[in-house]
């Protein structure tokens, strides 16, 4: 697919998915979350740059971490996320903290103008990620870092079925090397290729807790990668897809809930 109509329809899908996020992928993406912040070891006074933002969840517990003093910019595509995040940011009074729609492959901000960038699973929607990461480089300062949370290897993620069952319906192939980030040192060898040097590469598993049916089938299609497929879908399509999902996410039911395995790579480097 053209670079250019790949983005505009990860775009409008997460502009449609930016109400659901939090709801059904708040607790569910802690850990990594945690673990991505946890890494970066930010400082009280540093700015960060938070790529791929989303509605803000990383980037309020960095904010937080860097204090008054510091400073935390979240980017996202879309344009409802951001509007999301500024919202909550409104509400919260908080002041060291800003958010404004931009591409993270043509990021139009100044060279050396961060002490940390991070970027917690939006690296897999990207077109060319490869230049994602250099853009990141770019805007380090020396001896910055960049730490970078991916989705692990396809088999290792249950809830990756999902793209199977959306594309039996209809192409929605946006993301067609989603998981290529996930294998054995890929996103490493991606940041030494930006002039980073590797610092630390961990892979978490981890297992995403949904307390019925509705809410997993509704994180897997109306707040992930193929709610822009999903929101055209007729009801007699909808039930097929849904029912074709929880059958494939059966073996991992638990009562009433799902536990669905689920497996992520952090990367953290620092610029030369």
């Amino acid at each position: 697919m053209e670079p250019k109509l790949q983005r505009r329809i990860q775009r409008y899908g997460w502009d449609l998915a930016a109400q659901a996020y939090e709801p059904l992928w708040q607790t569910q993406l802690a850990s990594v979350q945690d673990e991505l912040l946890a890494c970066a070891a930010l400082a009280h006074r540093e700015h960060v740059l938070d790529v791929a933002c989303g509605t803000g969840l990383v980037a309020f517990a960095a904010a937080e971490r860097v204090g008054p003093s510091g400073r935390v910019s979240g980017i996202d595509l879309s344009g409802k996320m951001v509007d999301a995040a500024q919202s909550r940011a409104q509400r919260l009074g908080l002041a060291n903290v800003d958010f404004s729609r931009m591409d993270a492959e043509n990021l139009t901000l100044p060279d050396a103008s961060f002490d940390v960038v991070l970027c917690a699973l939006g690296l897999m929607y990207m077109p060319d990620p490869e230049r994602a990461v250099q853009e990141m480089r770019r805007v380090l300062r020396p001896n910055g870092r960049v730490v970078i949370a991916v989705w692990g290897e396809r088999a290792r993620c249950g809830w990756s079925s999902v793209f199977a069952v959306v594309d039996a319906e209809v192409s929605s192939d946006v993301c067609p090397l989603f998981f290529r980030l996930g294998h054995a040192g890929a996103l490493a060898r991606l940041c030494a290729g930006a002039s980073l040097k590797v610092t630390a590469e961990r892979r978490i598993v981890a297992a995403l807790a949904y307390a019925d049916a509705h809410d997993a089938c509704s994180a897997a299609l109306a707040g992930g990668p193929v709610a822009l497929a999903w929101s055209r879908f007729e009801d007699e399509v909808r039930a097929r897809v849904r029912a074709r999902y929880l059958e494939s996410i059966e073996s991992w039911r638990i009562g009433e809930g799902f536990g669905i395995p689920a497996e992520f790579v952090v990367v953290g480097a620092v610029s030369a």
